[in-house]
């Protein structure tokens, strides 16, 4: 009797406790409910409305500089305003008393790594350039670290040698530099002091015959101009879409930007091959410095500072290669945003300071060139189409106008659309192969600005045919084994997965209709994640 009346009392008293305990959650959760309304109503909101404000103010800055490149490139092409007729041009005849002296002497240098696939055919389009062989000096700068590629290259060098050709084959025991080291360590030789100008082609880089034809008399005529810069012709741009949209990006990089930088400022950033620089611009601007990884638009930014003028020739193309590797394309797009973003911290003072060119181009540098062109639009299209957007679903007190979240967008990228009309057709996989890249182009610009820990990472990507394979060049980088699981990306993945979370709670309350935008997206980040893009997958 008594032990059931001992039971009784237990079960009472754990269900007085449990009770109690119920009674103690449910003030915890109402305190915590009624905390994150007050932090919501006084921190996050104003601070999602903030964000908003900004985004939406970046937006405009990016899309009127977008509409006045294009304005400037439509002018030059309805009015033909071509090199040829703002800039005296004359053919270069041989002259029957001075024969091939007639012909300025011209170096021609050809930086590469470990490029088994393609060394035959750089070399081999430089050495078959028209121009007088007495009066071309080839360099090729090898800092390959393997060695059966090294003997390779240099067999086809001195096979070129017994043709006549006057080549030099240059390899370097270390890659102090990287291609900056390289070119900064060719241009000491004394023999170079001979040329007047130097023409830069990377290993992947084939120059059509009449390259120098073409490029050297605007030099010749042109005591001003220091560079001349050609367009690029992506000869596998059909190998699969990762390629197509990278030839959408870089047609308009080269037919808008370009060609506005060209029209309007005489200046534009080196592209780092497919251009001939006069030498004695280099010399005024100190050469190669190896201070970042964009070591051709420093060098440009310097000797524009030193007042020379750069001529781009859009109708001169080089053909090239792209990376078809999605791993291989991450690492050459961190090196392409964090480089203009370190260099735009270092050179910055430079730019104010400097006494040779007037207040307008300096603010051309600061803000068309670097800021809105290379800081401000990754972040826009990081920052408010994948973050602020998305996570305005939480909050529908956050409201974005229609003319930020559409009509902005729809200008932006029927811009960047212009430059190949064939893939028009794939614009909407642009936009949000474009946002996932945002990523990880927004991440590099924050290390270039910070100086963080991979600011001075190089990659070199290493072009084989029809594919692209990717080496680390790292004193501590190992070869391992491909696994299933290097095939993905978590940053990606991870991405993906809270967007996904945000398009179905804005699908589920309909706050307002931007699951149509954010689904695909989060399907885009969760496809790119999981590694398939591009030619190749690791297994």
């Amino acid at each position: 009797m008594e032990g059931n009346v001992s039971t009784t009392m237990a079960i009472y008293i754990d269900q007085a406790c449990d009770l109690l305990s119920a009674l103690a959650t449910a003030q915890v959760l109402n305190r915590a409910a009624t905390a994150w309304a007050a932090v919501r109503a006084a921190v996050v909101v104003p601070s999602m409305n903030a964000a908003v404000a900004v985004c939406l103010a970046m937006s405009v800055m990016l899309v009127v500089e977008k509409l006045s490149m294009a304005l400037v490139a439509l002018y030059v092409k309805v009015f033909r305003r071509t090199p040829e007729r703002i800039y005296k041009w004359e053919p270069l005849s041989q002259d029957v008393e001075l024969s091939s002296l007639a012909y300025p002497l011209v170096l021609v240098q050809i930086p590469m790594f470990n490029e088994r696939e393609v060394y035959q055919m750089s070399i081999g389009a430089v050495c078959t350039l028209e121009w007088p062989y007495d009066r071309l000096i080839i360099q090729v700068l090898d800092d390959s670290t393997d060695l059966t590629i090294r003997e390779l290259v240099q067999e086809e060098c001195e096979k070129w040698s017994k043709k006549g050709r006057n080549i030099h084959y240059i390899s370097r025991d270390n890659r102090n530099g990287y291609k900056a080291g390289a070119l900064k360590e060719a241009m000491d030789l004394d023999y170079v002091k001979k040329c007047d100008y130097v023409a830069i082609f990377d290993a992947d880089h084939e120059p059509p015959s009449d390259f120098l034809m073409r490029t050297i008399p605007f030099l010749i005529h042109n005591p001003e101009i220091g560079l001349v810069q050609a367009r690029w012709k992506f000869e596998n741009a059909n190998e699969c879409v990762m390629t197509r949209i990278q030839e959408m990006s870089l047609n308009y990089h080269f037919k808008v930007e370009q060609q506005s930088g060209s029209s309007t400022m005489a200046f534009f950033g080196f592209n780092g091959t497919a251009g001939v620089w006069r030498i004695l611009a280099i010399s005024e601007a100190e050469g190669w410095k190896e201070r970042t990884t964009v070591e051709d638009m420093d060098l440009a930014v310097r000797a524009t500072l030193q007042g020379w003028k750069f001529v781009y020739i859009g109708d001169l193309k080089v053909k090239s290669e792209l990376p078809s590797n999605y791993k291989a394309y991450r690492y050459q797009q961190h090196r392409w945003a964090c480089g203009p973003a370190n260099l735009f911290k270092k050179v910055t003072t430079e730019i104010i300071m400097a006494r040779k060119v007037p207040f307008v181009k300096k603010f051309f540098l600061l803000y068309n060139f670097f800021l809105a062109r290379r800081i401000l639009s990754h972040n826009v299209t990081f920052f408010f189409y994948c973050i602020i957007i998305p996570a305005s679903s939480f909050f529908p007190e956050v409201v974005i106008p229609k003319w930020g979240v559409f009509y902005i967008p729809v200008v932006i990228t029927l811009l960047n659309s212009i430059g190949t009309p064939r893939s028009l057709h794939l614009i909407i996989i642009w936009i949000f192969f474009e946002s996932v890249m945002s990523l990880h182009r927004c991440k590099a610009v924050f290390i270039g600005l910070l100086d963080a820990g991979r600011v001075n990472e190089w990659v070199v990507t290493e072009k084989a045919g029809n594919a692209s394979k990717t080496i680390q060049t790292s004193t501590a980088a190992m070869k391992c084994p491909n696994k299933f699981w290097k095939r993905f990306h978590f940053l990606e993945l991870g991405m993906g997965v809270l967007l996904l979370i945000s398009a179905c709670y804005n699908c589920i309350f309909r706050t307002n209709l931007y699951f149509i935008f954010i689904f695909p997206l989060s399907l885009s980040f969760l496809t790119m994640g999981s590694g398939f893009v591009g030619t190749y997958t690791a297994k």
